[in-house]
């Protein structure tokens, strides 16, 4: 990954893999609409990733800002997700302040791996474990979601737990491609540990992005 060569300190430019308009799929905000900005670029490179083709930055169009919020404003979206890859590579301080200036609210989904940039109104973390999270993240989360791909994935999701503020909201997500393996370990869990949910990628079953 060749992040240094292509890094705009202001962020007036940046690696985008793909955006689109659709129905948020997973965690506290299932169900609504929002107009997604997937950047390129990620330093964690999970095993299980669905969208590996966004690993590798250079691949991907270097685009205007300005550009971006164009797109997002013809959409007549009223909010944004921000994600990758690992889009905290990036500096966001500029994007969300012409989405907010917009007033466009702004969600990120991050493993935290890097520091914060950007101003948001819903921060989802998802930490993983060969790059985990940076900074104070953790105490500004509002939604902790947590992959679950083996059993042993449960007491790396009570150790994040214990680091999240009061209010953040828990989750645990099955890994697609073991849902039927891990769904019931998940339903037995939550039944015993009520303070986490479970997160399904609804937009995986209604065939959307």
């Amino acid at each position: 990954m060749n992040r240094e060569s292509l890094y705009d300190p202001e962020g007036k430019v940046l690696p985008l893999a793909e955006e689109f308009f659709t129905i948020q799929g997973e965690g506290f905000n299932t169900g609504k609409a929002a107009y997604f900005i997937r950047l390129g670029g990620c330093d964690v490179g999970c095993s299980w990733c669905d969208s590996r083709f966004t690993w590798n930055p250079s691949l991907h169009p270097m685009t205007d800002t300005e550009k971006i919020i164009t797109n997002v404003l013809k959409s007549g979206t009223d909010s944004v997700v921000v994600t990758g890859g690992e889009p905290l590579l990036w500096n966001l301080d500029y994007l969300c302040s012409r989405l907010k200036y917009n007033n466009i609210q702004t969600f990120i989904e991050t493993s935290g791996s890097n520091s914060l940039s950007g101003q948001w109104d819903w921060i989802c973390l998802s930490p993983k474990k060969n790059q985990p999270p940076v900074g104070d993240i953790c105490e500004r989360a509002d939604e902790l979601k947590v992959i679950i791909e083996h059993i042993s994935d449960f007491e790396w999701a009570e150790k994040y737990r214990k680091l999240m503020s009061k209010d953040c909201r828990l989750y645990l997500q099955p890994e697609w491609s073991r849902f039927e393996a891990t769904i019931p370990e998940i339903v037995n869990y939550v039944k015993k540990n009520p303070y986490w949910n479970i997160s399904l990628q609804v937009h995986k079953f209604m065939h959307i992005p």
